[in-house]
């Protein structure tokens, strides 16, 4: 099919929504043409900086050059076997890659996969057949995925579980602990021996999945002490511990997986999104002789581990050796704390600047109250700072939350250049004078 010349955004959107299920959200009414790094353009050659990344799926930017490359050499070689049927040397190295990187003095397996909901499936799979238990606690404003048994476990019910339930049994949730919002590490540790009292026994538990940094939760971070007291948890009871880490693994928080700066070895950890710069693969590593507990046949996919996703995951790890990302990692985020924490002294109405590493966000409040959530201005900010030429996305329970997931690879002058856009959105939205895109 030609496409027509001189497309238009509000033209695209028009079709998009007569061909397209509503229940296909959407963040911004604008179609991509083209992307670099952490810039884009749209149809109408309108250009925006990147702060959204794909929902932290382009740590390493737009097309990188050496992720481009590697797919272009795989492309001429083969694109599919389904590696159950015909085995690929790509699939084994990276395996063998991905099992070196995660934390813990222990021999350890890896399973491809294509989504993060997949892994997360196959990580709560791998749990029961090894444990033998069927039981599994999750965290308030925990996400894990879209199908059934990910969004049982998700802890946030619009828009993600409204009207798809009933989910599978057996799934529970505990506090995750959250200081600005009065929930301390006790009372978190407490609601899960509460879970022991009152809806399932410990003997029948297979594990416990959290995520170190939240993601669609509002970017809260799980302090050490708690990962920590959670692991002694977990070893006191025979549960294994799983940290999902799809949208903060893969270099985002400073390190490879944001779990290692709590000095914790989960049994296993789940990851996706950025692991292979914007083509789909997704992976479940944990202790060898938990990975192998399924039966030969138990694990897998048509696509799992996708040849050319493989050469791109391959060619994102040698990117962040060679352009130190880990390292950038860490000072784009004090970066954008600073700008933030800046903002915040000249705008009473963000009530909390957080993260780890480059995954930050700034809490929206009336008058700074945590008490006050206020998901309106969030959705005001995002549409402003989209017509001034920046990309944003919303997050948390309330949506009161902004969250940055600009590339690593961005230069400061773009980090800057964002960062501006954010103070002018917020002045102007507060003194009423918004922005119009011509």
């Amino acid at each position: 099919m030609q496409r027509e010349p001189n497309l238009k955004n509000a033209a695209l959107m028009a079709r998009r929504q007569a061909a397209i299920p509503r229940g296909v959200g959407h963040s911004h009414e604008v179609f991509i043409a083209r992307g670099e790094n952490a810039e884009i353009w749209d149809v109408e050659g309108n250009r925006y900086i990147d702060f959204a990344g794909g929902i932290a799926v382009l740590n390493t930017g737009h097309r990188h050059p050496a992720i481009i490359e590697a797919v272009k050499t795989q492309l001429e070689l083969y694109t599919h076997t389904c590696f159950q049927v015909l085995a690929y040397e790509p699939y084994v190295e990276l395996a063998e890659r991905v099992n070196a990187k995660a934390p813990g003095d222990f021999a350890k397996k890896t399973l491809f996969l294509t989504t993060g909901s997949e892994a997360v499936e196959n990580a709560i799979k791998i749990a029961r057949a090894y444990t033998k238990r069927s039981a599994v606690i999750a965290f308030t404003g925990g996400y894990h995925g879209r199908t059934l048994l990910t969004l049982g476990l998700t802890g946030k019910v619009a828009p993600y579980k409204t009207g798809f339930g009933p989910f599978p049994a057996e799934l529970f949730h505990a506090q995750f602990p959250n200081a600005l919002h009065g929930v301390t590490v006790d009372e978190s540790i407490a609601s899960v021996e509460s879970i022991f009292k009152n809806d399932v026994e410990a003997s029948r538990v297979a594990a416990i999945i959290v995520e170190p940094v939240q993601g669609e939760g509002g970017f809260n971070v799980a302090p050490a002490e708690f990962l920590q007291r959670l692991r002694a948890l977990c070893d006191r009871h025979g549960i294994l511990l799983i940290a999902d880490e799809v949208q903060s693994g893969a270099g985002r928080t400073g390190t490879w997986f944001a779990v290692e700066q709590s000095g914790v070895a989960p049994d296993m950890i789940t990851m996706a999104k950025s692991m292979a710069g914007g083509f789909p693969i997704s992976a479940v590593v944990g202790r060898a002789e938990v990975m192998d507990a399924p039966a030969p046949g138990g694990l897998g996919g048509t696509y799992a581990g996708s040849p050319l996703s493989c050469a791109a995951a391959l060619a994102v790890l040698k990117t962040f050796e060679t352009e130190n990302l880990l390292e950038r990692s860490s000072k784009l985020g004090a970066r954008l704390r600073a700008s933030l924490q800046s903002m915040a002294t000249q705008s009473h109405c963000i009530a909390d600047v957080r993260g780890l590493g480059a995954m930050v966000a700034i809490e929206l409040c009336k008058g700074g109250d945590p008490k006050q959530p206020d998901a309106d201005l969030a959705k005001r900010l995002v549409t402003e700072a989209t017509k001034r030429g920046l990309i944003l996305l919303s997050c948390g329970t309330y949506g009161n939350v902004i969250r940055i997931l600009v590339p690593l690879t961005a230069s400061d002058t773009i980090v800057d250049e964002g960062l501006a856009i954010i103070a002018a959105s917020l002045a102007a939205i507060q003194a009423g004078a918004v922005a119009s895109r011509p």
